[in-house]
């Protein structure tokens, strides 16, 4: 019965996109292509990836201000097992390789919310441009960045939303064939313009990550797409001035 239902599902979705756009399945699964693919039928968002961890998470202490990053591979490999997380911290990373924001806004309730947060650090769109779920515009992408920051006001948790790192083809080709960058451009514009509107911490990581030419620097990465651990060390700084700037909101 389930898998008739995600069946529906996928049609659905094929209608909606053009043959291009289309995520092809293979004629010849391999094991690990069939194991993903049975693990996209049964838990599409990856709830279960923290689910254990999630359950016996202890409550905050009194006083305490609980800080969660939340992304994909860009805050999953983040400490394990490239460069430091913010060593003595004790800060929450609750990043998945991979995902996407339609992802990520399901997955936000067990991952975010219900582990008493006072900031959620939010990094997420690149996949999305990528169409690792399929077709998203823009505007998809937006939405569920809004909806991400509007369940996290609802209850209490304070929003830093970071702006995308830019991608090169200098180590890995066609990284900006998958990931264009006119169109993690036009996202950042809009991070930028709706932190700004909402009053939100603004995480622009995209000034310092970029050559001159609006690319990753290529000291930075090793593929391209992710930081490398030199990369990591650029950005952690940043990330926590930002996070200060909304502990300090949560604090008044």
């Amino acid at each position: 019965m389930r898998l008739r239902f995600w069946g529906m599902s996928l049609l659905m979705l094929a209608t909606d996109v053009s043959a291009a756009e289309r995520i092809a399945l293979p004629d010849h699964p391999t094991a690990d292509q069939r194991a993903d693919i049975e693990q996209r039928l049964n838990d599409w968002p990856l709830l279960a990836r923290f689910a254990k961890d999630n359950a016996t998470y202890p409550p905050p202490r009194a006083g305490e201000k609980r800080v969660i990053f939340f992304g994909d591979s860009i805050t999953d490999f983040w400490g394990r097992p490239i460069g430091e997380f913010f060593p003595g911290r004790g800060y929450i990373n609750r990043g998945i390789s991979g995902q996407t924001t339609a992802q990520m806004l399901v997955r936000f309730r067990a991952d975010v919310i219900a582990l008493k947060p006072a900031v959620v650090v939010i990094l997420a769109g690149t996949n999305d441009i990528a169409g690792n779920t399929g077709a998203s515009s823009l505007g998809m992408i937006e939405d569920n960045l809004s909806s991400m920051t509007e369940l996290a006001r609802a209850h209490g948790i304070h929003v830093v939303l970071a702006s995308l790192l830019p991608v090169s083809d200098a180590v890995i080709k066609d990284q900006t064939v998958r990931r264009p960058p006119s169109a993690i451009l036009a996202l950042n514009a809009w991070i930028r313009q709706y932190a700004g509107a909402e009053h939100l911490v603004l995480l622009d990581y995209a000034p310092a990550m970029s050559d001159g030419a609006g690319a990753l620097k290529v000291d930075l990465t090793d593929d391209g797409l992710h930081p490398n651990a030199k990369g990591y060390a650029v950005m952690a700084p940043l990330a926590q001035k930002a996070v200060n700037a909304a502990l300090a909101a949560a604090t008044d």
